[in-house]
C-alpha cells in the first residue's frame, strides 16, 4: 500500500533511517515530521515504508451545545467546555504541514480519557480560531455562552483558548461576569501531536480547578518546564512571558491563586479568592472596542494622541515610562483629549510596581491635564477594563473614578517587588 499524507512511515537513505509522519511535499523532497516535532527532508528516491495508516480525523462541527454521554456518571459534577480554538485544540494540517485549529471539545476528551474521571461534560464550539483573530465582539459572544452554561446548571466552565491573547480574554471575562462557579481558561504551548505537548496535563489540571471551590475567572497553565504542576492565575493578573516555553504564563504584581500538583491534582492556594456559591451570577457584557493602547518611546510624537482623539476613539491607554510619564510635549494633547470627554489612562512599561505621577513635575502636570493613574494594573488589563467601563455607558467622571477601583483583582492594595510564581 502506497503511503499517504498523515501516515507514519520509515524512510531509508544511504546514511540514515527516519521514522515519522509523512507531510505534504512542496519540493522534490519527502518531508517527514519526526517524533520530536521537527521536520526533515530527504530526496524522493529514498526508500519509504508504511508503518501505520493515519487515524481518521473527525470533521463533525459542533454548532450547538452537545452533551457528551459516553461514560456519563451521576456521581460526578458537570463541566461545560467552550472551545475557541488555539493550540490545545489543534493538530497538524496535512495539506500544509502547519498546525491548525481543528479539534472539537469531544476530540479533546477522546484524546485525554483521564478527563472523564473528573467530571461529566457538555460542549460547544463558540469560535474555532487562532487567538490572534480574537476581538471584543467575540469576548461578548463568549461571555454570553459562559453565562448561559452557568444558568443551565454547569458546576464549572472550561474555555480552551490560544495562548497569545489568552490574557486579554481572561481579563475581559473577569470584568464581564460575576460567577458562582469556576471559569477556567486553558491553552497549550505545543500541539497534541508533539511528544513534548503540554495539552493533556493542562487540560486535566484545568478540569480539576473547574470542579474546585475557586469561583473566579482564572488561567491554568504549566508552572514549570517539567510535568509536575500547574499554576492557577487570576484572570486580571496573568501575562504570557515567553513565546514557546511550557511555563510561559506568570502572575504579575500578585501571587497566583494557587498551585495544582500533577498527576494527583491536589490544589494548594496562596492567595484569597471568591468561593463557590458566594456570588449570584451577573453578566455585564457590553464592550466599547474603539479604544487604543499607545506605547510611549523617547521622541514619540504627541500627534499620535491627537490622531486617536480625532478619529473616533472613545478611550486611550498610554504605556508610559517608569512611574508613568511621557515627555512634556504630550501634556497639551492629553489636556486636549480629556477636554473632549475621552479618558486617558497612564500605565507603566515596568511589569512590577505602581504608577505615581506625584513625584516629578511632569507627572503632576499630567494629572492636571486629566490623566488617570492605572495604579499597578498591567497595560493590557487597563485597556480591557476601559473598554468594559465605556461599554457600561458611564459618564466621563464615572469612568475616571471606576478606573481607580479594584473590581476584579486588577489592583493591589500595595505593590511589592516582583512575584514568586514557582511556589
Amino acid at each position: 500500500m502506497e503511503p499517504e499524507q498523515g501516515d507514519r512511515v520509515r524512510v531509508i537513505t544511504d546514511s540514515a533511517v527516519y521514522e515519522g509522519t509523512l507531510m505534504p511535499g512542496i519540493t522534490d523532497h519527502i518531508i517527514i515530521k519526526l517524533s520530536n516535532g521537527y521536520n526533515v527532508g530527504v530526496a524522493r528516491d529514498a526508500q519509504i515504508e508504511l508503518i501505520e495508516k493515519r487515524p481518521p480525523i473527525s470533521q463533525k462541527p459542533v454548532e450547538a451545545e452537545e452533551t457528551i454521554e459516553q461514560g456519563w456518571r451521576d456521581d460526578l459534577p458537570t463541566v461545560a467546555i467552550l472551545s475557541t480554538g488555539g493550540t490545545i485544540a489543534s493538530r497538524v494540517d496535512y495539506r500544509t504541514g502547519a498546525v491548525t485549529s481543528q479539534f472539537t471539545a469531544e476530540d479533546i476528551l477522546n484524546a485525554i480519557p483521564e478527563l472523564r474521571e473528573i467530571a461529566n461534560y457538555r460542549s460547544r464550539v463558540v469560535r474555532n480560531i487562532l487567538s490572534e483573530n480574537m476581538r471584543a465582539e467575540y469576548w461578548i459572544e463568549l461571555a454570553r455562552a459562559v453565562a448561559e452554561e452557568i444558568n443551565n446548571g454547569a458546576d464549572g466552565v472550561i474555555i480552551t483558548h490560544g495562548t497569545d491573547t489568552l490574557g486579554y480574554t481572561a481579563s475581559a471575562l473577569s470584568f464581564m461576569i460575576k460567577t458562582p462557579v469556576p471559569i477556567v481558561l486553558v491553552g497549550s504551548q505545543r500541539s497534541s501531536d508533539r511528544p513534548s505537548s503540554d495539552s493533556a496535563m493542562n487540560a486535566i489540571c484545568a478540569a480539576s480547578v473547574a470542579v474546585s471551590d475557586i469561583a473566579e475567572v482564572c488561567v491554568v497553565m504549566h508552572g514549570s518546564t517539567s510535568d509536575d504542576y500547574c499554576l492557577i492565575h487570576r484572570g486580571t493578573r496573568v501575562r504570557k512571558m515567553h513565546t514557546s516555553r511550557r511555563d510561559a504564563f506568570q502572575s504579575i504584581g500578585a501571587a497566583p491563586i494557587g498551585r495544582i500538583e500533577y498527576p494527583t491534582c491536589e490544589i494548594t492556594t496562596f492567595d484569597d479568592y471568591v468561593r463557590r456559591g458566594e456570588r449570584e451570577p451577573e453578566l455585564h457584557d457590553e464592550m466599547e472596542p474603539k479604544c487604543a493602547l499607545l506605547k510611549y518611546i523617547p521622541g514619540a510624537s504627541p500627534e499620535l494622541l491627537r490622531f486617536c482623539s480625532l478619529s473616533g476613539y472613545k478611550g486611550i491607554v498610554i504605556e508610559g515610562t517608569g512611574l508613568g510619564h511621557v515627555s512634556s510635549d504630550w501634556i497639551p494633547l492629553i489636556e486636549f483629549t480629556t477636554s473632549r470627554g475621552i479618558p486617558v489612562v497612564i500605565t507603566s512599561q515596568c511589569l512590577h510596581g505602581r504608577i505615581c505621577d506625584r513625584v516629578y513635575d511632569t507627572g503632576r502636570d499630567m494629572l492636571k491635564a486629566g490623566v488617570i493613574e492605572a495604579e499597578d494594573m498591567l497595560s493590557e488589563v487597563a485597556l480591557v477594563k476601559l473598554m468594559w467601563l465605556l461599554g457600561q455607558r458611564l459618564g466621563y467622571e464615572e469612568v475616571c473614578a471606576a478606573m481607580k477601583e479594584n473590581i476584579a483583582g486588577e489592583i493591589s492594595e500595595s505593590s511589592g517587588y516582583g512575584t514568586v510564581n514557582h511556589l
